[in-house]
């Protein structure tokens, strides 16, 4: 008289085992998309201070000026000193900047690392534009090797008719870098600009 209950119990227990299952294994390829989405979520709108990634110069040149800050670190597991060239620099809004930071393999053996980076104050990240970058590229370097690295960026003129960026006259960007465990990838190429500042 049991044996229809019992039959009946396991074909439920056995279709929750498998929606458990379906669940589990969702929730597992949702939390590794969630790391890209965020960051090209980041990159298209500059939540977070992500800079954004721009494929041209401004076409026009602001009347204001900004310090840029240039901090530069090193995660802990990457034995490499990293520096800026200088500082920080003096920018006028709209002109293409280019800036140069200098990395050091100081341990005795080869070391990849792969830098990222954000924008401080983290509001005025949807107005700093990178058209040239060594962020998210991994870089090898040997014992002892030493490596200039370039940024090329403008703060759009737009940021000058932002009622809420009046206050802000100084901006950090702020790089790391942090030990990568694949092969490095080429360095992507110079993209052009119209207004150039070369700083070294």
């Amino acid at each position: 008289m049991a044996q229809p209950h019992a039959s009946l119990l396991d074909a439920k227990n056995r279709r929750t085992g498998w929606i458990v299952t379906g669940v589990f294994f969702a929730m597992l390829g949702l939390s590794f998309a969630a790391v890209p989405l965020y960051d090209l979520f980041c990159r298209t709108t500059g939540f977070a201070g992500t800079p954004m990634r721009a494929t041209e110069a401004a076409k026009s040149i602001g009347a204001r000026t900004y310090t840029v800050r240039l901090d530069a670190s090193v995660a802990n597991g990457l034995n490499w000193k990293f520096e800026a060239v200088q500082p920080s620099v003096e920018i006028k809004t709209g002109v293409v900047t280019t800036v140069h930071y200098t990395v050091r393999n100081v341990s005795a053996q080869d070391a990849t690392g792969i830098a990222s980076f954000n924008v401080l104050p983290e509001i005025t990240g949807g107005y700093f534009n990178k058209l040239e970058c060594f962020c998210y590229t991994e870089q090898t370097l040997k014992a002892g090797e030493t490596r200039e690295e370039t940024v090329v960026f403008f703060v759009d003129p737009a940021i000058e008719k932002d009622g809420t960026m009046n206050h802000i006259d100084t901006l950090t960007l702020s790089y790391t870098f942090q030990p990568a465990k694949q092969p490095a990838k080429p360095l992507a190429s110079n993209a052009a600009g119209a207004a150039t500042n070369i700083v070294r």
